[in-house]
């Protein structure tokens, strides 16, 4: 199971030499774990210096699953938290928080992270599509208010 300070990397994630991946480091979703024997600032340190980028988005994402088994209950809140990552056009993540509460005795655990992506250069990728909860593109005709058009 992950802990706080774990980097998960999407598969096919283009990395520097310094920093393959072994294949056999991976969790239960096909992410790999980057940074199964040294910790987060390590792996980001050497990214840096191999001249690669390292974004970190500043919002937190967060997951909750409602489980007896502690595993399965990590496992679905990491499948949330790998698609929200994914949402925002991030090819990495980075736990922050693993946090088992209980509500009226159900069990449940909470899951926070920072989507993060690698890539070399400085310009973070520009979304092919729009974002799940953002507002709807206005149609042309109503884009420009009359006092604004030309």
């Amino acid at each position: 199971m992950t802990h706080p300070g774990t980097i998960l990397v999407a598969p096919g994630t283009p990395l520097p030499d310094c920093l393959q991946i072994e294949p056999g480091a991976s969790n239960a979703h096909s992410w790999l774990l980057a940074n199964p024997t040294h910790p987060s600032p390590r792996f980001e340190q050497e990214l840096q210096d191999s001249g690669w980028t390292f974004f970190c988005l500043a919002d937190t994402i967060s997951a909750i699953s409602i489980n007896f088994n502690t595993a399965q209950a990590g496992q679905a809140a990491m499948k949330r938290l790998i698609a929200k990552a994914a949402a925002r056009h991030c090819n990495a993540l980075q736990v922050d928080q693993i946090a088992a509460h209980f509500f009226l005795g159900i069990p449940y655990l909470r899951v926070s992270a920072h989507p993060r992506h690698i890539q070399r250069g400085m310009v973070f990728p520009r979304p092919l599509r729009a974002a799940p909860n953002s507002p709807p593109a206005l149609s042309p005709s109503v884009a420009a208010p009359p006092w604004r058009a030309k």
